[in-house]
Protein backbone atom coordinates (compact mmCIF):
# COMPACT_ATOMS: atom_id res chain seq x y z
CA UNK A 1 0.00 0.00 0.00
CA UNK A 2 2.15 2.42 -0.84
CA UNK A 3 4.98 1.02 -0.15
CA UNK A 4 8.29 0.84 -2.58
CA UNK A 5 9.15 -1.84 -4.66
CA UNK A 6 12.27 -2.98 -3.41
CA UNK A 7 11.14 -2.41 0.34
CA UNK A 8 7.57 -4.16 0.09
CA UNK A 9 10.04 -7.45 -1.01
CA UNK A 10 11.68 -7.11 2.04
CA UNK A 11 8.92 -5.99 4.52
CA UNK A 12 6.88 -8.04 6.80
CA UNK A 13 3.37 -7.31 7.21
CA UNK A 14 4.19 -5.41 10.23
CA UNK A 15 7.32 -3.68 8.88
CA UNK A 16 4.97 -2.25 6.22
CA UNK A 17 2.80 -0.77 8.86
CA UNK A 18 5.17 1.24 10.43
CA UNK A 19 7.02 2.50 7.58
CA UNK A 20 3.73 3.98 6.30
CA UNK A 21 2.20 4.91 9.65
CA UNK A 22 5.82 7.31 10.02
CA UNK A 23 5.14 8.13 6.35
CA UNK A 24 1.90 9.64 6.96
CA UNK A 25 2.17 10.41 10.74
CA UNK A 26 2.76 13.91 10.43
CA UNK A 27 0.29 14.64 8.22
CA UNK A 28 -2.65 12.40 9.53
CA UNK A 29 -1.80 14.24 13.04
CA UNK A 30 -2.55 17.68 11.52
CA UNK A 31 -5.68 16.01 10.40
CA UNK A 32 -6.66 14.86 13.57
CA UNK A 33 -6.49 10.92 11.99
CA UNK A 34 -3.21 9.51 13.53
CA UNK A 35 -5.48 6.42 14.84
CA UNK A 36 -7.96 4.66 12.37
CA UNK A 37 -10.33 2.56 13.65
CA UNK A 38 -12.48 4.43 16.76
CA UNK A 39 -15.43 2.53 18.44
CA UNK A 40 -18.23 5.64 18.36
CA UNK A 41 -21.15 4.75 19.90
CA UNK A 42 -22.49 1.23 20.29
CA UNK A 43 -23.31 -1.67 22.23
CA UNK A 44 -24.41 -5.10 22.07
CA UNK A 45 -27.79 -6.55 23.18
CA UNK A 46 -29.12 -10.28 24.97
CA UNK A 47 -32.40 -10.97 23.98
CA UNK A 48 -34.47 -12.10 26.84
CA UNK A 49 -31.92 -10.13 28.87
CA UNK A 50 -30.32 -6.67 29.43
CA UNK A 51 -28.42 -4.46 27.40
CA UNK A 52 -24.97 -4.03 27.47
CA UNK A 53 -23.58 -1.01 26.47
CA UNK A 54 -20.15 -1.13 25.12
CA UNK A 55 -17.54 1.34 26.49
CA UNK A 56 -17.64 4.15 24.14
CA UNK A 57 -13.78 5.05 23.00
CA UNK A 58 -12.55 8.39 21.33
CA UNK A 59 -12.37 8.24 17.90
CA UNK A 60 -9.57 10.28 16.19
CA UNK A 61 -10.31 10.53 12.46
CA UNK A 62 -11.00 13.72 11.14
CA UNK A 63 -13.72 15.84 13.00
CA UNK A 64 -17.32 15.28 11.53
CA UNK A 65 -20.71 17.62 10.85
CA UNK A 66 -23.74 15.55 11.51
CA UNK A 67 -26.36 14.75 8.69
CA UNK A 68 -29.77 14.78 8.99
CA UNK A 69 -30.42 10.85 9.53
CA UNK A 70 -33.27 11.44 7.31
CA UNK A 71 -30.93 11.30 4.40
CA UNK A 72 -29.00 8.89 5.21
CA UNK A 73 -29.89 5.26 4.33
CA UNK A 74 -28.18 2.47 5.49
CA UNK A 75 -26.35 -0.16 3.27
CA UNK A 76 -23.92 -3.67 2.88
CA UNK A 77 -25.83 -5.51 5.60
CA UNK A 78 -24.10 -8.70 6.16
CA UNK A 79 -24.83 -11.50 8.20
CA UNK A 80 -22.51 -13.59 10.43
CA UNK A 81 -22.58 -15.95 13.08
CA UNK A 82 -21.38 -15.45 16.92
CA UNK A 83 -20.07 -18.50 18.68
CA UNK A 84 -23.46 -20.32 18.96
CA UNK A 85 -25.49 -20.24 15.69
CA UNK A 86 -28.36 -21.71 17.09
CA UNK A 87 -28.32 -18.63 19.76
CA UNK A 88 -25.90 -15.68 18.53
CA UNK A 89 -26.41 -13.42 14.95
CA UNK A 90 -24.50 -10.37 14.81
CA UNK A 91 -25.85 -8.05 11.67
CA UNK A 92 -23.89 -5.62 9.85
CA UNK A 93 -23.90 -2.41 7.40
CA UNK A 94 -22.91 0.39 6.80
CA UNK A 95 -23.60 4.33 6.51
CA UNK A 96 -22.27 6.89 4.08
CA UNK A 97 -21.64 9.68 7.11
CA UNK A 98 -21.95 10.04 10.43
CA UNK A 99 -25.53 9.08 11.97
CA UNK A 100 -26.53 9.93 15.50
CA UNK A 101 -28.00 6.58 17.64
CA UNK A 102 -27.60 3.82 15.69
CA UNK A 103 -29.85 0.85 16.33
CA UNK A 104 -31.16 -2.40 14.86
CA UNK A 105 -34.73 -3.48 15.30
CA UNK A 106 -35.87 -7.33 16.15
CA UNK A 107 -38.77 -9.29 16.09
CA UNK A 108 -40.66 -12.02 15.09
CA UNK A 109 -42.92 -10.52 12.39
CA UNK A 110 -42.63 -7.59 10.00
CA UNK A 111 -44.95 -6.04 11.95
CA UNK A 112 -44.23 -6.27 15.31
CA UNK A 113 -40.11 -4.80 15.36
CA UNK A 114 -40.70 -3.60 18.71
CA UNK A 115 -37.13 -4.69 20.02
CA UNK A 116 -35.01 -1.67 19.37
CA UNK A 117 -31.11 -2.49 20.41
CA UNK A 118 -28.43 0.19 20.12
CA UNK A 119 -25.92 -0.54 17.55
CA UNK A 120 -21.43 -0.03 17.41
CA UNK A 121 -20.17 2.23 15.06
CA UNK A 122 -16.47 1.33 13.86
CA UNK A 123 -15.02 4.40 12.45
CA UNK A 124 -12.19 3.79 9.43
CA UNK A 125 -9.72 6.54 8.54
CA UNK A 126 -7.91 6.24 5.06
CA UNK A 127 -5.64 9.28 4.02
CA UNK A 128 -5.26 10.24 0.87
CA UNK A 129 -1.47 9.22 -0.50
CA UNK A 130 -2.30 5.68 1.25
CA UNK A 131 -2.48 4.13 -2.08
CA UNK A 132 -5.16 5.20 -4.71
CA UNK A 133 -7.56 6.06 -1.52
CA UNK A 134 -9.02 9.60 -1.30
CA UNK A 135 -8.29 11.33 2.24
CA UNK A 136 -11.74 9.69 3.71
CA UNK A 137 -13.61 7.96 6.63
CA UNK A 138 -15.79 5.06 5.99
CA UNK A 139 -18.63 4.26 9.20
CA UNK A 140 -19.53 0.16 9.70
CA UNK A 141 -22.06 -0.11 12.35
CA UNK A 142 -22.55 -3.40 13.90
CA UNK A 143 -25.02 -5.12 16.39
CA UNK A 144 -24.51 -8.37 18.29
CA UNK A 145 -27.34 -10.73 19.49
CA UNK A 146 -28.03 -13.26 21.78
CA UNK A 147 -30.06 -15.47 23.34
CA UNK A 148 -32.35 -15.98 20.49
CA UNK A 149 -34.22 -18.73 19.89
CA UNK A 150 -32.61 -22.10 17.65
CA UNK A 151 -34.34 -22.76 14.13
CA UNK A 152 -36.16 -19.26 14.14
CA UNK A 153 -36.84 -16.95 11.26
CA UNK A 154 -36.60 -13.14 12.77
CA UNK A 155 -37.17 -10.34 11.06
CA UNK A 156 -35.21 -7.34 11.32
CA UNK A 157 -34.45 -3.51 10.52
CA UNK A 158 -31.32 -1.41 10.87
CA UNK A 159 -31.56 2.41 11.33
CA UNK A 160 -30.38 5.38 13.08
CA UNK A 161 -31.99 8.97 14.34
CA UNK A 162 -34.26 10.14 11.40
CA UNK A 163 -34.49 6.77 9.68
CA UNK A 164 -36.72 4.14 11.67
CA UNK A 165 -37.30 1.28 9.99
CA UNK A 166 -40.29 0.46 11.50
CA UNK A 167 -41.66 3.37 9.71
CA UNK A 168 -44.08 2.55 6.77
CA UNK A 169 -42.08 4.78 4.41
CA UNK A 170 -39.10 2.29 5.18
CA UNK A 171 -40.92 -1.27 5.34
CA UNK A 172 -39.00 -2.43 1.94
CA UNK A 173 -35.37 -2.17 4.41
CA UNK A 174 -36.49 -4.95 6.71
CA UNK A 175 -34.65 -8.05 6.66
CA UNK A 176 -34.73 -11.56 7.93
CA UNK A 177 -32.04 -14.36 9.18
CA UNK A 178 -33.13 -18.05 10.44
CA UNK A 179 -30.58 -19.28 13.47
CA UNK A 180 -29.29 -22.83 13.33
CA UNK A 181 -31.76 -25.55 14.42
CA UNK A 182 -30.96 -27.12 18.35
CA UNK A 183 -31.19 -30.89 16.62
CA UNK A 184 -29.28 -32.60 13.42
CA UNK A 185 -31.48 -31.16 10.71
CA UNK A 186 -30.52 -31.52 6.62
CA UNK A 187 -29.36 -28.29 5.24
CA UNK A 188 -27.20 -26.80 2.49
CA UNK A 189 -24.24 -24.46 2.56
CA UNK A 190 -22.49 -22.70 -0.21
CA UNK A 191 -18.84 -21.57 -0.64
CA UNK A 192 -16.04 -19.58 -2.67
CA UNK A 193 -13.28 -17.56 -2.74
CA UNK A 194 -11.66 -15.02 -4.54
CA UNK A 195 -14.65 -12.82 -5.36
CA UNK A 196 -13.71 -8.48 -5.62
CA UNK A 197 -16.29 -6.71 -7.71
CA UNK A 198 -17.47 -7.36 -11.10
CA UNK A 199 -20.26 -8.86 -13.32
CA UNK A 200 -18.79 -12.10 -12.34
CA UNK A 201 -18.92 -11.37 -8.41
CA UNK A 202 -22.46 -10.62 -9.12
CA UNK A 203 -23.90 -13.87 -11.26
CA UNK A 204 -22.43 -16.06 -9.00
CA UNK A 205 -24.21 -14.28 -6.10
CA UNK A 206 -27.52 -14.35 -7.47
CA UNK A 207 -26.97 -18.24 -8.10
CA UNK A 208 -26.10 -18.34 -4.80
CA UNK A 209 -29.43 -16.92 -3.15
CA UNK A 210 -31.14 -19.22 -5.62
CA UNK A 211 -29.58 -22.47 -3.60
CA UNK A 212 -31.06 -21.84 -0.16
CA UNK A 213 -27.95 -21.71 1.79
CA UNK A 214 -27.93 -21.46 5.66
CA UNK A 215 -24.55 -20.07 5.26
CA UNK A 216 -22.03 -19.27 2.66
CA UNK A 217 -18.22 -19.16 3.43
CA UNK A 218 -15.60 -16.87 1.71
CA UNK A 219 -12.13 -18.46 1.76
CA UNK A 220 -9.99 -15.13 1.51
CA UNK A 221 -9.25 -12.71 -1.05
CA UNK A 222 -12.66 -11.19 -0.64
CA UNK A 223 -13.29 -7.75 -2.10
CA UNK A 224 -9.24 -6.93 -3.47
CA UNK A 225 -9.39 -3.60 -2.69
CA UNK A 226 -5.59 -4.54 -1.95
CA UNK A 227 -5.19 -5.84 -5.71
CA UNK A 228 -1.31 -6.82 -5.54
CA UNK A 229 -1.87 -8.98 -2.51
CA UNK A 230 0.62 -9.22 0.60
CA UNK A 231 3.10 -6.57 0.16
CA UNK A 232 5.11 -8.43 -2.34
CA UNK A 233 5.53 -5.62 -5.00
CA UNK A 234 4.22 -1.51 -4.13
CA UNK A 235 0.70 -1.49 -3.91
CA UNK A 236 -0.43 1.83 -5.14
CA UNK A 237 -3.41 0.68 -6.44
CA UNK A 238 -4.64 -0.07 -2.81
CA UNK A 239 -8.25 2.21 -2.53
CA UNK A 240 -10.39 0.58 0.87
CA UNK A 241 -13.47 2.43 -1.59
CA UNK A 242 -13.75 -0.61 -3.03
CA UNK A 243 -15.19 -2.36 0.11
CA UNK A 244 -18.22 -0.35 -0.05
CA UNK A 245 -18.86 -1.54 -3.20
CA UNK A 246 -18.52 -5.58 -2.27
CA UNK A 247 -20.39 -5.17 0.39
CA UNK A 248 -23.27 -3.60 -1.49
CA UNK A 249 -22.81 -6.22 -4.19
CA UNK A 250 -22.89 -8.98 -1.51
CA UNK A 251 -26.38 -7.02 0.10
CA UNK A 252 -28.65 -9.87 -1.56
CA UNK A 253 -27.18 -12.71 -0.40
CA UNK A 254 -25.38 -11.39 2.82
CA UNK A 255 -28.47 -9.54 4.42
CA UNK A 256 -30.03 -12.89 5.28
CA UNK A 257 -27.24 -15.73 4.48
CA UNK A 258 -24.77 -15.54 7.19
CA UNK A 259 -21.40 -14.35 4.95
CA UNK A 260 -18.50 -16.26 7.17
CA UNK A 261 -15.11 -15.33 5.63
CA UNK A 262 -11.70 -16.35 6.10
CA UNK A 263 -9.06 -14.03 4.94
CA UNK A 264 -6.58 -14.28 2.50
CA UNK A 265 -3.31 -12.46 1.14
CA UNK A 266 -5.32 -9.88 -0.72
CA UNK A 267 -6.92 -9.16 2.74
CA UNK A 268 -3.36 -7.75 4.23
CA UNK A 269 -3.94 -4.05 4.19
CA UNK A 270 -0.40 -2.78 5.93
CA UNK A 271 -1.98 0.69 6.90
CA UNK A 272 -4.24 0.00 9.66
CA UNK A 273 -2.33 -2.65 11.61
CA UNK A 274 0.77 -4.19 12.28
CA UNK A 275 -0.86 -7.62 11.46
CA UNK A 276 -2.57 -5.99 8.44
CA UNK A 277 -6.30 -6.86 9.90
CA UNK A 278 -7.36 -3.76 11.33
CA UNK A 279 -9.74 -2.33 8.70
CA UNK A 280 -11.39 -6.24 8.07
CA UNK A 281 -12.01 -5.59 12.28
CA UNK A 282 -13.59 -2.60 10.84
CA UNK A 283 -16.04 -4.02 8.67
CA UNK A 284 -16.38 -7.43 10.02
CA UNK A 285 -17.75 -8.81 13.26
CA UNK A 286 -16.71 -12.78 13.84
CA UNK A 287 -16.64 -15.42 16.02
CA UNK A 288 -14.18 -14.52 18.69
CA UNK A 289 -13.33 -18.26 20.12
CA UNK A 290 -10.09 -18.53 18.38
CA UNK A 291 -6.39 -18.58 20.25
CA UNK A 292 -5.36 -14.88 19.32
CA UNK A 293 -8.71 -12.87 17.99
CA UNK A 294 -5.88 -10.01 18.16
CA UNK A 295 -3.95 -11.47 15.32
CA UNK A 296 -5.62 -14.06 13.84
CA UNK A 297 -9.22 -12.51 13.68
CA UNK A 298 -10.73 -14.55 11.05
CA UNK A 299 -9.90 -18.09 12.97
CA UNK A 300 -12.81 -19.52 14.47
CA UNK A 301 -15.34 -22.51 14.52
CA UNK A 302 -19.05 -22.89 15.31
CA UNK A 303 -21.20 -26.23 14.92
CA UNK A 304 -24.13 -25.88 12.44
CA UNK A 305 -26.67 -28.87 12.52
CA UNK A 306 -24.15 -31.67 12.81
CA UNK A 307 -21.60 -30.03 10.77
CA UNK A 308 -18.08 -28.41 12.63
CA UNK A 309 -16.68 -25.48 10.49
CA UNK A 310 -13.28 -24.33 10.99
CA UNK A 311 -11.98 -21.22 9.59
CA UNK A 312 -8.21 -20.86 9.43
CA UNK A 313 -5.77 -18.13 8.55
CA UNK A 314 -3.21 -19.45 6.28
CA UNK A 315 -0.93 -16.38 6.01
CA UNK A 316 0.47 -17.40 9.38
CA UNK A 317 2.06 -20.34 7.73
CA UNK A 318 2.52 -19.62 3.76
CA UNK A 319 5.94 -19.46 2.46
CA UNK A 320 4.99 -18.48 -0.94
CA UNK A 321 3.92 -15.14 0.80
CA UNK A 322 5.06 -14.54 3.74
CA UNK A 323 4.58 -11.19 4.57
CA UNK A 324 2.46 -12.80 8.07
CA UNK A 325 4.48 -16.07 7.72
CA UNK A 326 4.62 -16.71 11.81
CA UNK A 327 2.84 -14.50 13.07
CA UNK A 328 0.71 -16.47 15.74
CA UNK A 329 3.88 -18.27 16.98
CA UNK A 330 2.58 -21.88 16.62
CA UNK A 331 -0.72 -21.23 18.20
CA UNK A 332 -2.94 -21.73 15.28
CA UNK A 333 -1.78 -24.71 14.57
CA UNK A 334 -2.00 -26.37 18.22
CA UNK A 335 -5.34 -24.74 18.95
CA UNK A 336 -6.50 -26.40 15.38
CA UNK A 337 -5.48 -30.05 16.94
CA UNK A 338 -7.31 -28.88 20.14
CA UNK A 339 -10.63 -27.90 18.01
CA UNK A 340 -10.45 -31.33 15.72
CA UNK A 341 -9.65 -33.57 19.15
CA UNK A 342 -12.80 -31.76 21.07
CA UNK A 343 -15.35 -32.27 17.45
CA UNK A 344 -13.83 -36.03 17.07
CA UNK A 345 -14.97 -36.21 20.29
CA UNK A 346 -18.58 -34.87 19.74
CA UNK A 347 -21.21 -36.61 20.05
CA UNK A 348 -23.23 -33.74 18.12
CA UNK A 349 -20.81 -33.89 15.52
CA UNK A 350 -20.43 -36.12 12.15
CA UNK A 351 -18.55 -33.79 9.60
CA UNK A 352 -15.73 -31.56 9.95
CA UNK A 353 -15.43 -28.84 6.93
CA UNK A 354 -12.21 -26.85 7.42
CA UNK A 355 -11.84 -23.83 5.18
CA UNK A 356 -8.75 -21.17 5.11
CA UNK A 357 -7.44 -19.26 1.29
CA UNK A 358 -4.02 -21.02 0.27
CA UNK A 359 -4.22 -24.52 -1.42
CA UNK A 360 -2.97 -27.26 -0.35
CA UNK A 361 -3.21 -29.41 -3.60
CA UNK A 362 -3.81 -27.55 -6.45
CA UNK A 363 -2.03 -27.50 -10.09
CA UNK A 364 -2.71 -24.21 -11.22
CA UNK A 365 -0.11 -22.87 -12.73
CA UNK A 366 -0.42 -19.48 -10.73
CA UNK A 367 0.23 -20.59 -7.54
CA UNK A 368 -0.28 -24.41 -7.07
CA UNK A 369 -0.11 -25.76 -3.47
CA UNK A 370 1.17 -24.20 -0.20
CA UNK A 371 4.03 -26.44 1.52
CA UNK A 372 3.43 -24.69 4.61
CA UNK A 373 -0.21 -25.93 4.30
CA UNK A 374 1.26 -29.67 3.75
CA UNK A 375 3.73 -29.37 6.54
CA UNK A 376 1.64 -28.04 9.50
CA UNK A 377 -1.85 -28.98 9.22
CA UNK A 378 -2.64 -31.48 6.13
CA UNK A 379 -1.34 -34.22 9.07
CA UNK A 380 -3.89 -33.39 11.19
CA UNK A 381 -6.59 -33.08 8.67
CA UNK A 382 -5.42 -36.89 8.43
CA UNK A 383 -5.17 -37.65 11.36
CA UNK A 384 -8.35 -36.40 12.53
CA UNK A 385 -10.07 -37.72 9.27
CA UNK A 386 -11.37 -34.29 8.01
CA UNK A 387 -14.41 -34.66 6.13
CA UNK A 388 -13.47 -31.58 3.46
CA UNK A 389 -11.27 -28.95 2.99
CA UNK A 390 -11.92 -25.95 0.76
CA UNK A 391 -9.53 -23.18 -0.99
CA UNK A 392 -9.44 -20.42 -2.75
CA UNK A 393 -6.15 -18.27 -3.78
CA UNK A 394 -5.84 -20.19 -7.24
CA UNK A 395 -8.95 -19.16 -9.26
CA UNK A 396 -10.13 -21.49 -10.91
CA UNK A 397 -12.18 -25.22 -9.89
CA UNK A 398 -10.42 -27.89 -9.10
CA UNK A 399 -10.95 -31.46 -6.85
CA UNK A 400 -8.25 -33.64 -6.11
CA UNK A 401 -8.93 -37.49 -5.73
CA UNK A 402 -9.16 -38.80 -2.22
CA UNK A 403 -5.37 -38.31 -0.50
CA UNK A 404 -3.63 -39.58 2.19
CA UNK A 405 0.06 -38.61 2.44
CA UNK A 406 0.39 -37.08 -0.48
CA UNK A 407 -0.99 -39.77 -2.37
CA UNK A 408 -4.29 -40.93 -3.29
CA UNK A 409 -5.59 -43.68 -1.45
CA UNK A 410 -8.48 -44.04 -3.61
CA UNK A 411 -10.11 -42.37 -7.49
CA UNK A 412 -13.05 -40.61 -7.08
CA UNK A 413 -14.10 -39.94 -10.39
CA UNK A 414 -17.57 -37.66 -10.46
CA UNK A 415 -20.82 -38.69 -8.72
CA UNK A 416 -18.90 -41.46 -6.69
CA UNK A 417 -18.22 -41.57 -2.55
CA UNK A 418 -15.12 -41.23 -0.40
CA UNK A 419 -15.65 -42.52 2.95
CA UNK A 420 -13.29 -40.08 5.04
CA UNK A 421 -13.27 -42.13 8.08
CA UNK A 422 -11.31 -44.96 6.74
CA UNK A 423 -10.14 -43.62 3.28
CA UNK A 424 -8.45 -40.06 3.46
CA UNK A 425 -9.17 -36.40 2.37
CA UNK A 426 -10.55 -34.83 -0.50
CA UNK A 427 -9.84 -31.09 -1.39
CA UNK A 428 -11.63 -28.55 -3.35
CA UNK A 429 -10.25 -25.36 -4.87
CA UNK A 430 -13.46 -23.16 -5.69
CA UNK A 431 -11.57 -19.91 -5.96
CA UNK A 432 -13.57 -19.03 -9.26
CA UNK A 433 -16.25 -16.47 -7.64
CA UNK A 434 -15.64 -13.40 -9.55
CA UNK A 435 -11.58 -12.61 -10.35
CA UNK A 436 -10.19 -13.08 -13.48
CA UNK A 437 -9.12 -16.59 -14.39
CA UNK A 438 -5.92 -18.31 -14.18
CA UNK A 439 -4.92 -21.70 -16.02
CA UNK A 440 -4.49 -25.34 -16.06
CA UNK A 441 -1.05 -27.30 -17.38
CA UNK A 442 -3.87 -29.84 -18.40
CA UNK A 443 -6.82 -29.75 -20.24
CA UNK A 444 -10.05 -29.26 -18.53
CA UNK A 445 -12.28 -32.23 -16.96
CA UNK A 446 -15.24 -31.90 -15.84
CA UNK A 447 -18.73 -33.27 -15.60
CA UNK A 448 -20.05 -34.16 -19.17
CA UNK A 449 -16.39 -32.90 -20.50
CA UNK A 450 -14.54 -36.00 -18.91
CA UNK A 451 -10.69 -35.89 -20.16
CA UNK A 452 -8.77 -37.95 -17.83
CA UNK A 453 -5.08 -37.76 -17.72
CA UNK A 454 -2.99 -40.25 -15.22
CA UNK A 455 -0.54 -37.07 -14.36
CA UNK A 456 0.15 -33.04 -14.22
CA UNK A 457 3.19 -31.38 -13.87
CA UNK A 458 2.48 -28.70 -10.82
CA UNK A 459 4.70 -26.94 -8.24
CA UNK A 460 4.78 -26.52 -4.72
CA UNK A 461 5.30 -23.67 -2.56
CA UNK A 462 8.29 -24.47 -0.03
CA UNK A 463 10.36 -22.64 2.21
CA UNK A 464 12.84 -22.49 -0.24
CA UNK A 465 11.04 -21.52 -3.14
CA UNK A 466 9.19 -23.28 -6.08
CA UNK A 467 9.57 -27.11 -6.16
CA UNK A 468 7.99 -28.95 -9.58
CA UNK A 469 5.63 -32.16 -8.83
CA UNK A 470 4.14 -34.46 -10.91
CA UNK A 471 0.82 -35.77 -9.24
CA UNK A 472 -1.87 -37.99 -9.93
CA UNK A 473 -4.43 -36.71 -7.43
CA UNK A 474 -6.32 -33.70 -10.15
CA UNK A 475 -9.53 -34.95 -10.42
CA UNK A 476 -11.77 -32.50 -11.70
CA UNK A 477 -10.39 -29.20 -13.31
CA UNK A 478 -13.28 -26.39 -14.78
CA UNK A 479 -11.56 -23.49 -16.14
CA UNK A 480 -14.36 -20.52 -15.81
CA UNK A 481 -16.41 -19.39 -12.98
CA UNK A 482 -17.95 -21.20 -10.40
CA UNK A 483 -18.87 -22.05 -6.99
CA UNK A 484 -19.27 -25.07 -4.57
CA UNK A 485 -22.84 -26.10 -2.86
CA UNK A 486 -23.08 -28.97 0.05
CA UNK A 487 -26.25 -30.72 0.57
CA UNK A 488 -25.99 -32.33 4.37
CA UNK A 489 -27.59 -35.11 5.05
CA UNK A 490 -27.95 -36.53 8.65
CA UNK A 491 -28.89 -40.29 9.49
CA UNK A 492 -29.58 -42.14 12.89
CA UNK A 493 -26.89 -43.55 14.39
CA UNK A 494 -24.68 -46.09 12.40
CA UNK A 495 -26.02 -45.17 9.27
CA UNK A 496 -24.33 -43.30 6.77
CA UNK A 497 -24.65 -39.54 7.07
CA UNK A 498 -23.45 -37.75 3.88
CA UNK A 499 -22.28 -34.39 2.34
CA UNK A 500 -23.20 -33.82 -1.03
CA UNK A 501 -20.83 -31.88 -2.63
CA UNK A 502 -21.40 -30.20 -5.91
CA UNK A 503 -19.20 -28.02 -7.96
CA UNK A 504 -21.91 -25.32 -9.51
CA UNK A 505 -20.57 -22.93 -12.84
CA UNK A 506 -21.84 -19.80 -13.41
CA UNK A 507 -24.39 -20.72 -15.92
CA UNK A 508 -25.81 -23.11 -13.55
CA UNK A 509 -24.81 -26.19 -14.97
CA UNK A 510 -23.21 -28.73 -12.59
CA UNK A 511 -19.69 -29.50 -13.12
CA UNK A 512 -18.72 -31.97 -10.46
CA UNK A 513 -20.58 -33.91 -7.89
CA UNK A 514 -19.21 -36.27 -5.38
CA UNK A 515 -20.45 -37.44 -2.02
CA UNK A 516 -18.58 -37.80 1.47
CA UNK A 517 -19.88 -40.71 3.83
CA UNK A 518 -19.40 -41.39 7.37
CA UNK A 519 -21.32 -43.47 9.75
CA UNK A 520 -23.30 -41.09 12.52
CA UNK A 521 -22.84 -40.93 15.58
Amino acid sequence: MGVPEELAERMSMAEQHEYLRAKFSRRSMIRGGAVTVGAVTGGSFVLGGTAQAAVPTQSTAPATEWVDGAFVAPFGRHLAFGNDPSTEMTVSWQVAVPVKKPFIRIGTHASHLSVKIPAEVRSLYTPAGVGASGDHTQYYVHAKLANLKPGRTYFYGVGHEGFDPAAPQFAGTIGTFTTAPAHKEAFTFTAFGDEGVGYHGLANNSLLLGQNPSFHLHAGDICYADPAGAGKTADTGFDSRVWDQFLAQTETVAKSVPWMPAYGNHDMEAWYSPNGYGGEEARWSLPDNGPDAKNLPSVYSFVYGNTAIISLDANDISFEIPANLGISGGTQTKWLEGQLKKFRASKDVDFIVIFFHHCAYCTSTAHASEGGVRQEWVPLFEKYTVDLVINGHNHQYERTDVIKGDKVVKKLPIGETAYSETEGVVYVTAGAAGRSLYAFSAPDSYEGHVNEVDSVASFINTKDGKVNETVAWSRVRYLNYSFLRVDVEPAARGQYAKLKVSGVAETGNRIDHFTVARKAK
